[in-house]
């Protein structure tokens, strides 16, 4: 009779095992389009990701860069004051979303431009996501907001 509770005990531990295994990997698998990594412009540059990659960009709008052109089209460059990452965008942009502001943009970078799918703009006039002040600070262009 010991023996087959030991058995029993087995089997019930190797189906556990099997179902935390499947149930890790379903997740994952639903997950896997659901995370964008931020990347500063000058780890763009660094190691340039895949086309088919979506991923968030942030740092300031660079001054003199935004071009609005037919229609919803819009074109800048975002830079960390390291490097520079040329952003197209179609579509309405933030009412916040000015030169020399914070952004953050989800999209692809595609042939040496950002595609933008979403845009981000600071929603007062001293908020900064933290991911783009870490990426200023980095390259020693963040300057403390005054109060």
């Amino acid at each position: 009779m010991k023996t087959l509770k030991k058995r029993r005990r087995v089997q019930i531990v190797l189906v556990s095992a099997v179902a935390l295994v499947v149930a890790t990997g379903l997740i994952g698998y639903a997950l896997q389009d659901g995370i964008n990594f931020f990347r500063a412009p000058s780890e763009v540059m660094a190691e340039p990701p895949k086309p088919s990659e979506v991923f968030r960009i942030g740092g300031l709008v660079e001054e003199g860069t935004l071009v609005r052109g037919q229609g919803e089209i819009i074109s800048f460059s975002v830079t960390d004051g390291g490097a520079s990452i040329p952003v197209t965008y179609t579509g309405v942009l933030p009412d916040l979303f000015e030169e020399n502001q914070g952004m953050i943009g989800t999209g692809s970078y595609v042939e040496g431009v950002f595609e933008a799918t979403e845009i981000l703009a600071k929603h007062d006039e001293t908020y900064m996501p933290k991911e783009v002040v870490d990426a200023l600070k980095e390259q020693g262009v963040y300057v403390e907001p005054e109060s």
